[in-house]
């Protein structure tokens, strides 16, 4: 975590038992050893947190993928539009041409073409 060389280290013991004394030095020794394992306790965890979590996310991205990769809906898909392709092909093989506008006769729109199949009005004169 922290790197540290022996003689830095030497020199902070030296200080440290100049300043606090031969008493207090095992006292806090002990306390910052127990800080320092807390430390390094709680980085752990919280690496491990981390890279518990990438993995779930990576986890996830692969079983995505290869839900996506194994899907038969996109295939299916794919041939049933080709089939209703086909069969609407085969049911109309030719599209009708376009008929222009120049061959349709033009009747005035008030104009009453004759029909066959109906007779004309009859009058009734008994009244």
């Amino acid at each position: 975590m922290f790197d540290f060389s022996m003689g830095e280290i030497g020199i902070i013991a030296v200080v440290s038992l100049l300043v606090l004394g031969p008493e207090r030095m095992p006292k806090v020794a002990r306390t910052t050893g127990a800080l320092l394992r807390k430390a390094r306790q709680s980085w752990q965890n919280v690496r491990n947190d981390i890279e518990r979590e990438f993995a779930a996310e990576e986890l996830k991205r692969n079983l995505k993928e290869t839900v996506q990769s194994i899907d038969p809906r996109p295939a299916m898909n794919d041939a049933i539009n080709g089939t209703m392709q086909d069969i609407h092909g085969s049911i109309h093989p030719n599209p009708a041409p376009a008929v222009s506008e120049t061959a349709i006769p033009d009747h005035g729109a008030n104009e009453v073409l004759p029909n066959s199949t109906t007779s004309p009005p009859r009058h009734d004169e008994h009244a």
